[in-house]
């Protein structure tokens, strides 16, 4: 098990953001993370990655508590949004501070780096500072920073959001790769109900921050997104 969930709750000015009593991810599951504004999903990836203090209860990965040791951090990437950005560098010093955090020398680097050019598709100065990049290049160096390390445990928010068409469905090649041919246990959100239902296996539905739906992958899946969101 890559991920176990035990009474954990989190409250904001006494509203209740996240109340899940029991959730447990497997390794190698690819899971999509659905819902409205506000559903609490970035809130749980915070807590997840000992982020956000909880109210009470336990997050474990691989069976570690992650608010009583570090171990984790080594096998697990996230990419929540630009505050995990260090923007007063340039791509490619982050590239190599990320790389140096892993044991990676610069070749090693420039070699994992190379590996996703398809995905950059040529639109990223890796010699600009980060704060110049576009929202959306930030977001594809936020998001390879992450595979440096070839991690384990992969979470991504919103990743889609800001990326065109063309990114988006590399993105979604990427994903799949990692977790058929590295057995990446990877863990999605976005709005976009297609590419969730085509790149996930199991997906969560939040709605107040509970887990309100369990939805193993099926031609049906869409349909049930779409009727639970044309609400």
């Amino acid at each position: 098990m890559m991920i176990f969930i035990e009474n954990l709750t989190k409250k904001f000015g006494g509203v209740v953001c996240a109340n899940i009593p029991e959730l447990s991810i497997n390794k190698s599951e690819l899971i999509g993370l659905v819902g409205n504004n506000g559903a609490g999903k970035t809130t749980l990836f915070r807590l997840v990655l000992d982020l956000l203090k909880p109210e009470s209860g336990t997050v474990s990965i691989n069976g570690i508590p992650v608010n009583g040791t570090e171990d984790w951090k080594n096998y697990t990437a996230a990419y929540l949004d630009d505050g995990f950005l260090i923007d007063y560098l340039t791509a490619s010093e982050y590239f190599y501070f990320v790389g140096k955090l892993h044991g990676l020398n610069k070749q090693e680097v420039d070699d994992r780096v190379s590996s996703y050019a398809y995905f950059f598709d040529g639109g990223v100065d890796f010699k600009k500072y980060i704060r110049d990049l576009s929202k959306g290049n930030q977001f594809k160096v936020g998001i390879v920073a992450c595979l440096l390390q070839k991690p384990e445990l992969l979470i991504l928010d919103e990743p889609f959001a800001n990326l065109d068409p063309s990114s988006q469905i590399r993105l979604i090649k990427i994903l799949q790769e990692l977790n058929i041919n590295d057995r990446t246990t990877i863990i999605v959100s976005s709005h976009d109900l297609n590419h969730i239902a085509k790149l996930s296996t199991r997906i969560l539905l939040m709605h107040k921050g509970e887990i309100i739906k369990d939805i193993s992958v099926s031609t049906e899946t869409l349909d049930a997104l779409v009727e639970y969101f044309n609400v």
